[in-house]
């Protein structure tokens, strides 16, 4: 059983107990974050759209970090003109608990 669930303005294929990554949420480690459902597999079986408007996905804040290093570097050719910059993207870490169909 796996479901896509939706938040950050993305889409993520999600399984029970399975941890995956998304935008930074405003949420306690340890708290737990239920999330919007678009749609649910089912041993085969595919449900989407008005039949998954009550389904919700409960899941674990398991950590709030940020993400590896990306290096941005600018430059003008034949200008000596160099701009470096690094940025590490937020990200809050989550546990699929289970998925209420």
């Amino acid at each position: 059983m796996y479901a896509i669930v939706l938040t950050g303005g993305k889409q993520y294929k999600v399984s029970e107990n399975e941890t995956f990554k998304v935008e930074k949420l405003d949420k306690e480690v340890g708290s737990k974050v239920e999330l919007d459902v678009v749609m649910i597999s089912n041993d085969g079986a595919i449900a989407c759209g008005k039949d998954v408007a009550k389904a919700k996905v409960v899941a674990e804040v398991v950590a709030q970090d940020k993400a590896k290093k990306v290096v941005v570097f600018k430059y003008k050719s034949k200008k000596n003109i160099r701009k470096r910059q690094g940025h590490r993207q937020p990200f809050t870490a989550l546990k699929v608990l289970e998925i209420k169909a």
